[in-house]
């Protein structure tokens, strides 16, 4: 039973978001949206007996009964704070059309109980090693959850439990218009899985304010997605659950780089809109696949071997715009593995104002230095453009390493390892 309170909390939580995602009539009083908020529009989980005393097999049980109720009707399910978080079982499917939200924004550092080792809120605490968390169809949203892996190790890299993704897209009915916002992730190895295939297609996913630390090094990964996919305002980093139980140790950190993975990849994608991403302690910063373009602003691949990976299969359409960004590229097995970019493939590479530097950091092993700036490598004809980029800390003699004879690239205005101007390019 949904009392009062939680009836005026719902309200003053979730009015102004709900008057946006779910149609609540602006013109109702707080009264009659308080009494919609807490029925029709959106139910506590609690209201069919989810609740942290369960086992995570009935919570799982009752969660699905709760999202199969919610699918018709197209509504939305409240995870509603607790002291203690919601054990449940991976293999939740969130079928079309609902909704499911937390009271958080992401919470970067975590929220702590005051006596336990524990974050608190609208929490789920999740032990299946063998199944999705959560799967999700077309439609879909959730909003302002914390996902909570309480047996994942922080300090030994081999006591590492390769957990399957937090949350993935359907893979026989494909996930279009997908919202994923607000979310917090302490301890997953994968967090959002949305490699579809060409039967089943991802579209118009939306990624934004998600913070988290994955031990696989895959933090979102895309594939087959032919409509704009969106990943806006999300940080990487081992210290997500420092208020917690602390940030993780060097050792698991530098088993993390030795993944060599991205934290962000996509491919099969067109017109990838990437904004306001960060990552640390990671192989790679993102890989742009052969098939994709789009653009790529105010980033930070902070303590990384590769910071950005561009290929490309085409000449028509596989060019990417990349502005305004920073990469610190210091660490892996060799400085010669150490680049900032590599662009190799067809197609077109406009850098402005990226920057690239190198040094130490105390949270994992560092190599202080890169190679380059930039690598350049494959034997298709290629164009690349720079302006305004400031590239520092490479050993080798120039900062552009060209493996490639038919690569055509011109720099203008950019600045070396000796603070000197850097052009490069016909007549220079």
């Amino acid at each position: 039973m949904v009392t009062m309170t939680t009836k005026r909390m719902l309200a003053a939580l979730f009015l102004p978001v709900l008057a946006l995602c779910v149609g609540l009539g602006a013109a109702e009083s707080d009264e009659t949206a308080a009494a919609n908020v807490a029925g029709r529009q959106l139910k506590s989980i609690r209201e069919f007996a989810v609740v942290p005393t369960n086992s995570a097999a009935v919570n799982r049980e009752n969660l699905q009964k709760a999202i199969d109720w919610a699918h018709p009707r197209g509504a939305a399910l409240f995870v509603e704070p607790s002291d203690t978080p919601y054990p449940v079982d991976g293999g939740i499917i969130l079928r079309a059309n609902v909704s499911l939200f937390g009271v958080h924004g992401p919470v970067g550092r975590g929220t702590r109980h005051p006596d336990k080792v524990q974050p608190v809120g609208s929490v789920f605490a999740i032990e299946d090693d063998k199944r999705v968390f959560i799967t999700v169809e077309n439609a879909t949203q959730i909003r302002g959850i914390q996902f909570w892996y309480p047996k994942q190790t922080l300090r030994d890299p081999a006591m590492i439990i390769e957990y399957p993704a937090t949350i993935r897209a359907s893979q026989s009915k494909g996930a279009q218009g997908v919202t994923l916002s607000c979310l917090t992730f302490y301890g997953e190895f994968l967090a959002m899985d949305f490699n579809g295939r060409r039967r089943a297609i991802v579209e118009q996913i939306l990624f934004e304010h998600c913070y988290g630390y994955p031990l696989s090094g895959e933090f979102i990964r895309i594939d087959y997605c032919y409509d704009i996919p969106r990943i806006l305002h999300c940080h990487v980093n081992p210290s997500n659950r420092r208020f917690i139980d602390g940030g993780y140790r060097r050792a698991v950190i530098d088993s993390v780089v030795a993944r060599k993975t991205f934290t962000y990849r996509i491919d099969h994608t067109d017109n990838a809109q990437l904004i306001d991403l960060f990552t640390f302690g990671v192989y790679g910063g993102i890989y742009l696949g052969p098939a994709t373009y789009g653009q790529l602003s105010n980033f930070n691949f902070d303590c990384v071997t590769v910071g950005i990976h561009k290929l490309g299969d085409s000449t028509f359409n596989r060019n990417w715009q990349i502005a305004q960004g920073s990469i610190i590229a210091n660490t892996g097995e060799e400085v010669q593995d150490v680049h900032p970019l590599i662009v190799e493939g067809k197609g077109h590479t406009s850098l402005m104002n990226v920057e690239a530097f190198s040094g130490p950091n105390g949270a994992l092993t560092t190599l202080n230095k890169s190679q380059d700036y930039l690598l350049v490598r494959g034997n298709d004809k290629l164009t690349i453009t720079m302006m305004g980029c400031r590239m520092r800390n490479y050993v080798a003699d120039e900062p552009i390493t060209i493996l490639n004879p038919n690569a055509v690239i011109r720099a203008t205005g950019c600045i070396d390892k000796h603070e000197n101007l850097f052009e490069y390019g016909p007549n220079n």
